[in-house]
């Protein structure tokens, strides 16, 4: 079904089936499979590939050259139909590439609102993306991550799959991220090391000094403490009950995970 107001070029190619919204434009040489639903105000600008279960929210740019809800790439993948849900106002860029979940685990791969995707950004089957992220050019999500709202990743980083990234964590660019960051941590290189908070991400989303303050006593305790990083992160919880930021730290890190925890030291030569 394709809505009166869409503009489709007549060089695209839409599969009997997809659902196409209202005031839609579908560039020159795009495909569209026939599962696809595409809500309003959604463009694909040219040459773009939209194939599978998949659903882009409203107002979602998707630019030239991506691929978006192709086969998992897992070897277990089992070609049962599994889905992608993109939500509202993403920027999709160049090459970038996203593909559907894997009946094993679930069967989907979500992503949420107000995203940007740089170049040959690639989300990989069952990752569960959050909102106000930002994946800069080339960064390699692996099957199974978790990246929380408002997260950054810098260019070329690569993240190993089952690997959580916390809300509003910077990834430098180049890193190699095999194990959690916590929210609000700061990792940097290869091996990728915890060197910090993102107390620059942390002012721009409006916190104030007070409550920064806060949270870096916490990660000092957490990190530097004489016990293990789980029982130091247990032993300051009643300090900190009215400091939200910190919580959200706490509760990350006594979470159930697939991998450790980056740390200031896990992962150090030498």
């Amino acid at each position: 079904m394709i809505a009166e107001s869409a503009k489709v070029h007549p060089s695209a190619v839409i599969e009997d089936g997809a659902v196409i919204g209202e005031n839609v434009t579908i560039g020159p040489f795009c495909h569209v499979g026939g599962l696809v639903e595409l809500a309003d105000d959604v463009v694909l600008m040219s040459h773009v590939v939209v194939i599978g279960r998949t659903s882009v929210g409203r107002g979602t740019r998707i630019f030239p050259s991506a691929v978006i809800g192709g086969d998992s790439q897992s070897v277990h993948h089992s070609a049962v139909d599994t889905r992608l849900v993109i939500g509202e106002n993403c920027t999709i860029r160049e090459g970038v590439t996203m593909n559907t979940g894997t009946v094993e685990h679930g069967g989907l791969t979500s992503v949420g609102d107000n995203n940007l995707f740089l170049a040959y950004a690639h989300v990989a089957h069952d990752c569960r993306l959050g909102s106000n992220i930002i994946l800069s050019n080339n960064v390699m999500l692996a099957g199974h991550v978790v990246v929380e709202d408002r997260a950054i990743l810098g260019g070329g980083s690569a993240v190993h799959q089952f690997t959580r990234v916390g809300r509003q964590a910077f990834v430098g660019g180049l890193s190699a991220v095999s194990y959690d960051v916590i929210p609000y941590g700061m990792l940097n290189g290869n091996p990728g090391i915890l060197s910090g908070l993102n107390v620059v991400g942390m002012s721009r989303a409006g916190h104030d000094k007070a409550v920064i303050h806060q949270v870096r006593r916490a990660y000092k305790s957490i990190f530097e403490g004489t016990g293990s990083v789980r029982a130091n992160a247990a032993a300051i919880r009643d300090d900190y009950l009215d400091c939200a930021p910190v919580m959200e730290i706490l509760d990350f890190i006594g979470a159930e995970s697939d991998r450790a925890l980056s740390s200031p030291t896990r992962g150090k030569k030498g």
